[in-house]
């Protein structure tokens, strides 16, 4: 019998827990997308809810659903997702987002044309329950980029500092080249609970990739409650040194000594942060004899928060005094969680 299988061009991931809501149209706005030859992978991560089975009634071939047997996190789940896939691309969808229909084609266009092996577009900005954008995240980066460019590793990390303006493209949702990832063994850390998409795209660039950026938003990025990063920022912080310091000292990593000089510097911020939570979580807590020995053990946290200030008051006096509701919008989110 002759083989009849055509390898898709593009194998979009969905990973999903508890999203019964919004799940059926990402999983729409993927496969209405005007290239057909695609497929879409869904794997749920034990919803409680009823995930799987608003999934379930979508009915086209080219959609697979795989269940976990246990909740697995974000990371371990998108990396079985990549390993059900066939497409010469991967592409990365979060359960509660959705693409605009032209989304894949003109990606797929632009880095077949530019040899990319990782390609991001612009985000639309949306929140839960709007109708339309209120912004996109290029907007809102200070940055002019008004071409289809090539975008280095230090100018990733130098313009996707927490606290600061800045492009954060490690909120991007890319689509990478699958025989790039095969051949470098490049795959999600599953050690992380958030800032997995700023880890992978590092570790292509330390492989060499030709990471593209189009300049247009086909992505929307939906914000809504619980989804961003939590409350109790320390243990995220202190995941976030352990990992920038352990990719610092990456063989590979050391190749490139810009880059180790952006990333110490992205370290010596996040330990500052850190610094000023210890002191400033406790305070509002009314716990002031842990925010007194915090202070005691690291001043740098309350130099932080003597600079902070500023724009501290500036946010609340924007927001409960002129009722400017995206003053708090775009303090940088590393990523959505997941249980």
């Amino acid at each position: 019998m002759r083989n009849t299988f055509v390898q898709p061009e593009v194998s979009v991931i969905i990973t999903a827990y508890n999203t019964a809501a919004y799940i059926e149209k990402a999983i729409k706005t993927a496969l209405s997308q005007t290239l057909k030859n695609i497929e879409v992978v869904v794997i749920d991560d034990c919803s409680t809810d009823a995930t799987v089975e608003v999934a379930k009634r979508i009915q086209d071939g080219r959609l697979t659903i795989i269940t976990n047997s246990r909740n697995m996190g974000a990371t371990a789940s998108s990396n079985r997702a990549i390993r059900a896939t066939s497409g010469k691309w991967v592409a990365v969808l979060d359960s509660d987002d959705w693409y605009a229909p032209e989304r894949l084609e003109r990606l797929v266009q632009v880095a077949n044309a530019q040899n990319a092996d990782v390609i991001v577009d612009d985000l639309f900005l949306i929140r839960d329950g709007e109708p339309a954008p209120w912004s996109t995240l290029l907007s809102e980066s200070g940055e002019t980029i008004p071409h289809v460019c090539r975008i280095d590793p230090v100018f990733f990390v130098k313009t996707d500092v927490y606290g600061q303006r800045g492009l954060h493209l490690g909120l991007t949702k890319p689509l990478f080249k699958r025989e790039f990832l095969l051949q470098h063994s490049i795959q999600y850390d599953e050690t992380l609970t958030s800032a997995y998409d700023f880890w992978i795209d590092m570790e292509c660039f330390v492989h060499g990739a030709n990471f593209i950026l189009v300049p247009e938003p086909y992505y929307f990025y939906r914000s809504r409650l619980g989804s961003s990063v939590r409350s109790d920022r320390i243990p995220w912080l202190d995941e976030c040194c352990r990992k920038t310091a352990d990719f610092m000292q990456q063989e590979l990593t050391q190749q490139f000594p810009e880059l180790v000089d952006a990333l110490t510097q992205q370290l010596a911020n996040f330990e500052r942060i850190r610094a000023y939570y210890h002191i400033v979580q406790p305070l509002k807590q009314g716990r002031l004899l842990a925010a007194l020995t915090a202070l005691l053990r690291n001043p740098t946290g309350f130099a932080h928060l003597l600079n902070q200030l500023p724009a501290i008051l500036d946010r609340r006096i924007q927001y409960f005094v002129f009722r400017n509701e995206t003053a708090f919008e775009m303090l940088p989110r590393r990523q959505k969680m997941q249980a």
